[in-house]
């Protein structure tokens, strides 16, 4: 299906989403880095452990609100708030104010903020693309931000750390313009027929209507394979979460100046916080490029299969990063691991939209994202880890993590197949 064919909202998103990720991947990566230097590593691990507990309650309302109230508004909604959070964040590192707390209660906003968005974005696909279209359009969104993680590290790893304030500030205003981009050309693409049901939930008032909500939740985890592709997420989480947890605090500790290239007289240096620039920005620009190739490719394949097999190969992926200091072995470490990113960055998506019941779409998108909120919530143990057990004893839990989440997923896929209705 060509970009050209799809839904006015849809293209609108392309291209406001572009530079709103661009602009937030200037920041994201390095927030690891400003923690940890300024609370230490155990009390930033923990921190960022309950700002994810603040994403996880975010993301279930953004799934019921989703559904409830439509899926353009909560896109304007969440990015206007956003914007507002990155303008606190850029006070708190303002030149009349220097408060890492204050910056932190803004980063965790920040999160509940994206939590809030990300349900309504991936029910609003599922509302107009046809099923068969479904894993392509998912990619191509997928590589459109990656293309942002491809520019916005490079020029993050220089702004963020000489000119924070300005860079902060820069973001809030894109992520305001978004929210009102959205609001001006974007049309809602809830059905009549769910807007009537809502209308109707809405008359049982809205502590009942809530309720209902909680309780149709409850009835998705009570789906043993729906609570197992939760399961094998947050395993799987635990690895590729790292790549701006752990990866960069490794890499700021264990590479000092490194020449990776020389021509005569000249020579390419590289440091722990510039390495992993280049990691971070080859990652995005292999995604950018092969995604939608990849994710055609992996079709062929049985789907159990494709899920296992990119398990692995994040397991092998963080059982080499540990093992060396060397730039051009990281590189080829980076590359298995993302090679395992795109074997199912499409398929996951269009996954959820074969289990998930037209006026639940929000919530089961929702409900399914838990995997990367609550993932993401205990990712961040791996930072004090490196104090208990070291870097070589922890990034290799990580990769087993990640081997165990493949046979989590082909335990699901046994019970998938069973399902009569497939």
């Amino acid at each position: 299906m060509r970009i050209r064919d799809w839904d006015q909202s849809l293209k609108v998103r392309l291209v406001g989403e572009f530079f709103m990720n661009t602009s937030y991947w200037m920041v994201f990566p390095f927030l690891a880095i400003y923690f940890a230097e300024e609370f230490g590593k155990g009390t930033a691990g923990l921190l960022l452990i309950i700002s994810q507990v603040f994403s996880v309650a975010a993301n279930l309302v953004g799934g019921y609100c989703a559904d409830r109230f439509g899926r353009r508004q909560m896109l304007m909604i969440s990015s206007l708030a956003q914007g507002a959070a990155f303008l606190v964040f850029a006070f708190a590192n303002s030149p009349w104010l220097e408060s890492p707390v204050l910056g932190f209660v803004a980063f965790t906003l920040v999160g509940m903020c994206s939590s809030l968005y990300w349900p309504a974005s991936q029910a609003m696909i599922a509302d107009v693309i046809p099923e068969k279209y479904r894993s392509d359009v998912f990619a191509i969104f997928y590589t459109t931000l990656n293309i942002a993680v491809v520019v916005g590290p490079l020029a993050g790893a220089v702004l963020f750390f000489s000119f924070r304030f300005e860079l902060l500030l820069a973001v809030a205003v894109v992520s305001m313009i978004l929210g009102l981009v959205l609001r001006l050309y974007t049309n809602e693409t809830l059905s009549q027929k769910m807007k009537d049901k809502w209308e109707n939930e809405a008359s049982t008032g809205v502590i009942g209507a809530v309720g209902k909500q909680f309780r149709e939740y409850g009835l998705i985890f009570k789906d043993r394979l729906f609570l197992l592709f939760i399961i094998a997420g947050i395993l799987g989480a635990q690895t590729f979460m790292q790549l701006d947890l752990l990866i960069p605090v490794y890499l700021k500790e264990h590479i000092d100046v490194q020449t990776v290239a020389s021509l005569f007289d000249w020579e390419w240096n590289v440091t722990g916080e510039t390495s992993f620039g280049f990691l971070l920005a080859e990652n995005g620009l292999l995604v950018a490029l092969f995604t939608v190739f990849i994710t055609r490719w992996m079709t062929k394949f049985q789907e159990k299969w494709v899920f296992f097999m990119s398990a692995f190969l994040y397991g092998v992926a963080m059982w080499i990063f540990p093992t060396t200091s060397i730039f051009w072995v990281l590189v080829l470490a980076m590359g298995i691991f993302t090679f395992a990113e795109l074997m199912v960055v499409g398929l996951q998506q269009s996954f959820i939209t074969k289990l998930a019941p037209e006026d639940m779409r929000g919530q089961y998108f929702a409900a399914a994202s838990m995997r990367y909120t609550i993932g993401r919530m205990i990712a961040p143990i791996s930072i004090p880890m490196t104090l208990w057990f070291g870097f070589g004893w922890t990034f290799a839990l990580l990769g087993l993590f990640a081997v165990a989440s493949g046979f989590v997923y082909l335990l699901m896929f046994r019970l998938f197949e069973k399902r009569p209705s497939y």
